[in-house]
């Protein structure tokens, strides 16, 4: 009986140890941007220097260079020469405009010495 105690006591232990974290040790949760940020708290001071980019209206259609690509790829053949020429043609502007939006921090990337060996070897 005093044994069962015991176990129960150090798993209770065991749990109230991981349930009363040091507020300083708390890492940021990963957030999709939607809803309400998790990272923030209702007493933490909101961080200027951190801005939130906002969705832009997208491109009118009308601008759309492959649109015109996309109504000839309709009329092709499908698998021919020529349709993979347009196919090709439309994800390489998809590429292109992807690019554009596409932006990734200086600070998140890390970049690798000049001659170092970035195959990922053990050595």
């Amino acid at each position: 009986m005093i044994r069962h105690g015991f176990i129960l006591l150090t798993f209770c232990t065991t749990l109230l140890g991981c349930a009363i974290a040091p507020a300083q040790e708390r890492r940021p949760i990963a957030w999709d941007g939607l809803g309400q940020d998790p990272n923030r708290r209702p007493n933490r001071p909101h961080i200027p220097h951190i801005a939130k980019r906002h969705a832009t209206n997208p491109v009118p259609a009308a601008n759309d260079p492959n649109r015109e690509r996309e109504r000839v790829l309709g009329t092709l053949r499908p698998y021919s020469e020529a349709w993979w020429a347009v196919h090709d043609e439309i994800e390489a502007e998809n590429d292109r405009q992807l690019g554009t939006k596409l932006v990734i921090c200086p600070g998140c990337v890390q970049a690798s010495p000049a001659g170092a060996d970035v195959t990922g070897s053990i050595r």
